[in-house]
């Protein structure tokens, strides 16, 4: 029972800290971007360039896993709070 409790955790851990790891790569390409068109109103059509080639096949897959997981935090600790209340009621 100790051993599936601290597999549990260790699983938990590894995808909490992807999924950290994901947002600071959602942030930095935030503030890349915002880089990218202040260097295209100076004349610096490169990096611009750069990111929307690695919007579609990297940008929109992370803002997805970002989005969907807050998503499934909120259902998860809607359902959690709606389940401890339902006990409580009995």
């Amino acid at each position: 029972m100790i051993n599936k409790d601290k597999s549990q955790k260790s699983f938990k851990d590894v995808i909490d800290n992807l999924l950290l790891l994901n947002l600071f790569a959602v942030v930095f390409f935030a503030v890349f971007f915002i880089f990218a068109v202040f260097m295209q109103i100076n004349g610096e059509y490169i990096y611009l360039d750069f990111f929307q080639k690695i919007w579609n096949p990297l940008i929109i897959p992370l803002i997805t896993i970002l989005i969907v997981s807050a998503l499934f935090n909120g259902v998860n600790s809607w359902w959690r709070r709606k389940w401890l209340s339902q006990e409580e009621d009995i």
